[in-house]
């Protein structure tokens, strides 16, 4: 009677266990203290009471494996700025040899939206920051938000595919909802290939994609580029193009050049370019950055230096930006 007892209450115990795991969320955050400061003609007025900031974001994840052998995964990003609710959130399904599908309800980078910016940089891409909201930049490059992706592996190249059926989707997110803020729109699809050529440090990626617009016509996208690594340096290119269909449409081509170098295992360097051409205007938008990142311990601290000129393709508009960012790991 004592082992049945003993035997039965560890079953029990068991089941309490299982039942528990498949339903926690593990919570996360980054510690992180930076200090800002900008200047340029779009910075006019001194209104700026501290440069100082903190990291404000908590993402909830879990995961759990199928009968199938299947895993499902779930992350909820949860703003700190005041917002209620999710900022974003993302459900991905790995099939194993099958690959991977995923869905993401705000700002999912499937397909030709992955490869924005693959150029090497100790910190951030070079454009990061630069521009106001009053003033944005511009560059050439396919949406990233609310849709569905899939990614697999054929023959060493890293293949994934994006589709939405609105990306400018943006309320009821939730399940049983209908987004009915935005005018219905032509569906958005990219598909993106990455292949790393083996034992020459060549990376080659590049892609195509369509952009559905509120006034019924597309948005055509392409992308190819390479890096080049060679001992502790890395280099990039790539560009980025943007053909609107409707008559009279605005294009841009965006170029993208960069490159890195490791000194040490903790030190790294970087100097990038961003420079955006706009149909029907002669003044290119041109963005350049320095970037610093070092690591000791649990610690990293980021330093970026980031300029540009022609803002939204105005001579008059300059923009800069020094950022010295603190990350703490623990």
């Amino acid at each position: 009677m004592n082992i049945k007892k003993v035997g039965l209450t560890a079953l029990a115990g068991s089941l309490v266990a299982t039942s528990a795991i498949a339903g926690e969320l593990t919570l996360s955050g980054g510690a992180k203290l930076s200090y800002v400061t900008k200047g340029g003609t779009l910075e006019t007025t001194n209104v700026v009471a501290s440069g100082y900031a903190m990291d404000q974001e908590i993402s909830a994840s879990g995961s759990a494996e199928l009968d199938n052998g299947f895993t499902i995964s779930l992350s909820h990003g949860l703003s700190g700025s005041g917002a209620e609710g999710s900022d974003t959130s993302s459900l991905t399904l790995d099939m194993g040899d099958m690959g991977t599908l995923g869905y993401n309800d705000t700002d999912g980078h499937y397909g030709l939206a992955g490869l924005e910016d693959k150029i090497p940089n100790a910190y951030e891409q070079a454009n990061d920051g630069l521009g106001t909201a009053a003033t944005i930049a511009t560059m050439a490059k396919m949406a990233s938000g609310a849709g569905f992706g899939y990614s697999t592996t054929v023959g060493g190249a890293s293949i994934s595919v994006g589709y939405s059926d609105n990306l400018g989707a943006s309320a009821n997110r939730s399940d049983g909802g209908q987004d009915i803020t935005s005018t219905s729109v032509d569906s958005s699809s990219s598909v993106a290939v990455t292949y790393a050529v083996e034992d020459m440090g060549l990376t080659v990626f590049g892609g195509v994609g369509t952009e559905g617009q509120a006034d019924g016509k597309e948005l055509d996208h392409s992308t190819m580029g390479a890096t080049y690594a060679f001992g502790p340096a890395t280099i990039g290119y790539q560009i980025n193009d943007e053909d609107d269909s409707a008559t009279g449409g605005t294009d841009y081509e965006t170029e993208i050049f960069g490159i890195s170098f490791m000194v040490n295992e903790n030190f790294s360097l970087s100097y990038g370019e961003h420079n955006t051409e706009k149909s029907g205007t002669s003044v290119d938008q041109e963005a350049e950055s320095i970037q610093a990142s070092y690591s000791m311990g649990g610690m990293t601290v980021n330093i970026k230096d980031s300029e540009m000129t022609g803002v939204a393709h105005t001579s008059t508009n300059d923009h800069e930006t020094t950022e010295v960012i603190l990350i703490f790991a623990f």
